[in-house]
C-alpha cells in the first residue's frame, strides 16, 4: 500500500447536543457532535406524534373551496 494515502482512523466520541448522551465509534474525526441521537429521537423513544391526515385534507378543502 502507498504511504499517506488513507486518512487516519480514530476512536471517536459522539456527543448529542440535545440530551448530552455520549458514545464511541470509529471515524476519521476525533469527536463528532450531533443534533439528535437514538437516545432522544422521537422515533426511537416512542414519543412520536402523528399528524392527522384527514384533518389536513379538510383544512385544505375549506381554505381553497369556492
Amino acid at each position: 500500500m502507498k504511504k499517506d494515502l488513507h486518512p487516519k482512523y480514530f476512536k471517536a466520541t459522539v456527543t448529542c447536543s440535545t440530551c448530552g448522551n455520549t458514545f464511541e465509534t470509529g471515524s476519521t474525526q476525533e469527536s463528532i457532535k450531533v443534533d439528535t441521537c437514538s437516545n432522544c429521537h422521537p422515533f426511537y423513544t416512542g414519543r412520536q406524534r402523528f399528524a392527522s391526515a384527514a384533518g389536513r385534507v379538510e383544512k385544505f378543502k375549506q381554505k381553497y373551496s369556492k
